[in-house]
């Protein structure tokens, strides 16, 4: 931080000094010193061009040094690169943003649009120079979907001192200088003289080192991620259209008539708890050396310890796994317009319902069955005006297994889970197992151990929250006879400094393998004959995803449909033959071969 800032005030030296000292105008000695500098930098006056030339500078050497190293890096692994070529990166990216700035700033609106850049370029800084947070589309979509609860969770003193420094006052004094212009056509020439040095720059060094920028933008794809505030607008104007300006599309239902194929009377409930953030590598029952899964493994359950999510944020991960689209091709336009997991299995006769302790957000999910929203009010003692532990999920769950309407039921308990960076909200001081945890939400200053305890204690009071399940779960089949199952999965994992590295959301082309290794846990009652226990253990350890998500839910819920894919049920080799050919429809092909 030290280093950025006397950077940044290095930077401001340089360029400013020779303006200022021509400038300014004498000042009244007896008025206080805030009203001097005021006055001081209302009475700095600059042409439209040299406001943007020192505007661009700070947006292209400062905002964007994080952009700047990682080309850095990228140049200087290479075994002979040009020193030359590495000093032409921060004098390429000046002459593009001046060119971009350029064309769109003109007159009365240049000041509107360079502070209203520079406040964005700088949240954008803080969130990469912080956390490592990348602006792409799905970070785009996830920050729109994202509530004012989770959004204030963010503010913090560093956050707001940060902010200060680099967007209000870079701000204030764009907004305080005192702008000169020309005749219309004199500055319309001042400006084509500027864009066109701009041109001219860019183009000679793409004449110079084209094929060294081609190189390094082949292997390092992402850099073009980390360019401020450029790829946010870019990925901003993709989400507002795809999402405002194209016309809906037609539903498609994937199947009119779906069923749920059973032998016997007993009635049957699975409960999915949709996890939060939770990652593979920080459960025991997948080999952490940690107790973080001390309820759960003496209940008898399967963790499937090679699992991988479909996204690296909730807004991707939660519809891509109950959708027919597989990862490669999922587009939440498409899937939001199509039947998903949950629609398939209502739609066969099960009784479907969604409780919500993440905000009452299911991406779409849940938008044609009943849902329920965990109340954060703080007369429950479980919660805190804003959110609620996990804990309370389990009164709205008793209330519905005790009132069982239909032969099947599918209950989907969505937890908070490990969402960060408040981690320390999300389990109660009683279940503080591992200490001394990070009780702030700027985790970044934290220690190591403060900040892997507080996540870890947040896995241990899930692992806790799902041993509550399992165990009503297991009383429902003792006493009422009833066939239940849980299955356990999360939405996306979490980075947790590696690598300087924080929470989640990175581009998932380069994403670290703590934002896509998630766990997924499946128990089921003893009685039950569809699967085989020994089988899926000795399974546990096989690579699966999200994509198998769809059809794990209808094999568990023993729904006949045309979508279903056999290939893509993990389960299958675990299944009995009876229960395979209950819910199983044979291809033309495979016909063909039984004859």
């Amino acid at each position: 931080m030290k280093l950025i800032l006397n950077y940044f005030s290095s930077i401001l030296s340089v360029f400013f000094s020779p303006i200022l000292k021509g400038a300014i105008k004498k000042e009244n000695s007896k008025q206080t010193n805030n009203t001097k500098f005021i006055l001081y930098c209302k009475n700095i006056s600059l042409t439209t061009n040299q406001l943007l030339f020192f505007t661009c500078s700070y947006i292209a050497l400062i905002l964007n040094i994080p952009f700047l190293i990682k080309m850095t890096s990228a140049i200087t692994i290479l075994p002979n690169y040009s020193v030359f070529f590495l000093i032409s990166v921060p004098m390429f990216l000046l002459a593009l943003t001046i060119l971009i700035q350029g064309i769109i700033s003109f007159k009365w609106i240049t000041k509107p649009l360079l502070i209203i850049t520079v406040l964005c370029s700088s949240l954008i800084f803080y969130g990469t120079i912080t956390y490592g947070i990348v602006f792409d589309y799905g970070m785009v979509q996830n920050t729109i979907e994202t509530d004012t609860a989770e959004a204030l969770s963010y503010v913090n003193l560093h956050a707001t001192l940060f902010f200060i420094v680099f967007g209000v006052i870079p701000s204030f004094l764009i907004y305080a200088v005192r702008l000169t212009f020309k005749p219309f056509f004199k500055e319309l020439l001042s400006r084509l003289k500027l864009l066109g040095l701009s041109i001219s720059a860019v183009l000679l060094i793409g004449i110079f080192f084209y094929s060294n920028y081609a190189a390094v933008g082949r292997n390092n794809k992402e850099l073009i991620d980390y360019i401020t505030p450029y790829k946010m607008i870019d990925a901003s104007a993709k989400f507002v259209r795809n999402h405002y300006f194209y016309s809906p599309l037609e539903f498609k239902v994937l199947d009119t008539s779906p069923t749920i194929e059973r032998t016997g009377e007993r009635k049957h409930v699975t409960v999915m708890v949709l996890g939060e953030t939770a990652r593979a590598q920080s459960f025991s029952l997948n080999g952490y050396e940690k107790p973080t899964n001390q309820f759960t493994e003496k209940q008898g359950v399967v963790s499937f310890s090679n699992m991988s999510s479909c996204g690296t944020a909730t807004a991707v991960s939660v519809p891509c796994m109950f959708s027919r689209l597989n990862k490669e091709n999922y587009n939440k336009r498409e899937a939001t317009a199509q039947q998903n997991a949950v629609d398939l299995i209502h739609l066969a006769g099960a009784d479907v319902l969604w409780i919500s302790n993440n905000n009452g957000s299911c991406k779409g999910v849940c938008t044609r069955v009943k849902t329920q929203k965990i109340d954060t009010n703080k007369v429950n003692p479980l919660c805190d005006g804003e959110y609620c532990y996990d804990e309370a999920l389990l009164k709205p769950l008793s209330a519905k297994l005790s009132k069982l309407t239909h032969e099947n039921t599918l209950i989907v308990l969505h937890m908070i889970g490990s969402h960060g960076p408040t981690y320390f909200k999300r389990y109660p001081k009683d279940k503080r197992i591992f200490t001394p945890d990070c009780q702030r939400s700027d985790i970044q200053n934290c220690s190591e151990e403060q900040l892997v305890n507080t996540y870890d204690n947040t896995i241990a009071y899930t692992d806790f929250v799902l041993s509550k399940i399992i165990s009503k779960l297991s009383q429902l089949a003792d006493k009422e006879n009833i066939e239940t199952s849980l299955l356990y999965i999360s939405d996306h994992g979490e980075s947790l400094g590696e690598s300087g590295v924080y929470l989640h959301g990175l581009p998932y082309a380069f994403a670290p393998k703590e934002q896509t290794h998630i766990p997924m846990i499946y128990w089921t009652d003893p009685m039950q004959a569809d699967f085989d226990l020994g089988c899926l253990n000795s399974l546990a350890k096989s690579p699966i995803t999200h994509d198998n998500v769809f059809d794990t839910l209808l094999s568990i819920m023993s729904v006949r449909t045309k979508v279903y894919d056999i290939e893509k049920d993990p389960f299958i080799q675990c299944k009995s033959q009876s229960a395979i050919a209950r819910i199983n429809i044979p291809t033309p092909l495979e016909t063909e071969r039984e004859y």
